[in-house]
């Protein structure tokens, strides 16, 4: 049995393509996706969730995808934000060529499909959008937030769907604490047993 996870930087599994049709941005598109990845067979329940519960994107500016997978939450910001420069980032490399793929099949020039450290360290984001790994751990979990989040330039938003099972309010706890100088971190919804968390840093 393979100990490959979503979260695994090269999967070691032989790589397996195949098309999946999804609804994305106002229509059904056919995309590939592949083994080795978070959900690749659907658009999974939190994603929908957090498509479908936060508002429009800033039309213009950078904005990050935070774990993007097989990149359906990079690409309706991008279909929604076509001036935007959306960044999808993942540690997996089979995630990150087929955003480059389905991008390409989508037309969606505006998408940077990289790594963590491929993004310029000097951008700060006009929004977070995340269905963060929670499976890697509370303590990586943590590290990479405390990372991403204070990217978000002055008066920006993050938007974060976690699973209650899987520790949403506990987070929401974690995040009011960890950002209280700076951000105002609150529950905007809650759907199917899922959380849609806002973290809005202050203007100020």
């Amino acid at each position: 049995m393979s100990s490959d996870h979503y979260f695994t930087g090269v999967p070691g599994t032989e790589l397996k393509l195949r098309t999946v049709t999804v609804h994305l941005a106002g229509a059904d598109r056919e995309l590939t996706t592949a083994n080795g990845i978070f959900s690749p067979g659907r658009i999974d329940p939190g994603t929908q969730i957090l498509l479908a519960e936060t508002p429009r994107p800033p039309l213009t500016g950078d904005i990050l995808d935070l774990g993007c997978g097989w990149g359906p939450i990079a690409f309706s910001i991008a279909f929604a934000s076509p001036d935007a420069t959306v960044w999808a980032v993942d540690v997996n490399e089979r995630s990150l060529e087929l955003v480059r793929l389905n991008a390409e099949k989508l037309g969606l020039s505006n998408v940077r499909a990289v790594l963590p450290d491929d993004v310029p360290t000097d951008i700060a984001f006009d929004a977070i959008w995340s269905n963060p790994p929670i499976r890697i751990g509370k303590q990586a979990l943590h590290e990479m937030l405390e990372y991403w989040l204070p990217r978000l330039a002055p008066g920006s938003d993050a938007w974060l769907v976690v699973q209650k099972n899987l520790g949403a309010d506990s987070l929401h706890r974690w995040l009011q604490e960890r950002l209280a100088d700076d951000f105002e971190v609150t529950r905007e919804a809650i759907s199917k047993g899922y959380r849609v968390l806002r973290a809005a840093r202050s203007a100020g």
